[in-house]
């Protein structure tokens, strides 16, 4: 009942979907899009006050659609809200969305990187003879051939520091 008129609260005409549907359609957790709204990111149109079911327009689903991609680009929900909600201008959005590219190149650097780490150990491993008899050494001399091959750079002050602490 509306309290104000004492009438019931109809269902919008609009086509509108249930929580449920949109969270499938997404494949998104009933609960993943009930946190969106108590951010106050993405609110029902309208909610039945007899069941309580919660229904969205087709602008809401663009907007959880939206809510997505911003998300898997590495958008906090804070900031997803501010960039919904229309609380940032384009130049702050611009600057974030420069931010998380930077960010993205940092992780592809950092993969890049790994990437490299263990296609040398791959190689030191391939050409080591040493390494074909890894099971048959015993644990001490298995463990200085691992940091042998898999760290290369500092070996050297892993041996001194190792030789100073038996000493």
């Amino acid at each position: 009942m509306d309290h104000v008129n004492n009438k019931p609260v109809e269902k919008p005409e609009t086509e509108m979907m249930k929580i449920g549907e949109i969270a499938a359609f997404f494949n998104v957790s009933v609960k993943a899009i009930r946190i969106y709204e108590k951010k106050g990111i993405i609110v029902p149109a309208w909610t039945d006050p007899a069941t309580g079911y919660r229904y969205y327009s087709a602008d809401q689903v663009q907007t959880l659609n939206a809510l997505l991609e911003l998300k898997t680009l590495g958008f906090s929900l804070n900031e997803i809200r501010k960039i919904i909600t229309g609380g940032v201008n384009k130049s702050d959005f611009l600057a974030a969305l420069t931010r998380k590219r930077n960010a993205w190149q940092d992780a592809i650097s950092s993969a890049e990187m790994k990437i490299d780490a263990i296609d040398n150990i791959s190689e030191r491993i391939s050409n080591s003879k040493e390494a074909a008899g890894l099971q048959e050494l015993t644990e001490e001399e298995r463990a200085w051939l691992l940091v042998k091959m898999v760290c290369v750079e500092d070996v050297r002050g892993q041996s001194v520091l190792s030789e100073a602490l038996w000493l």
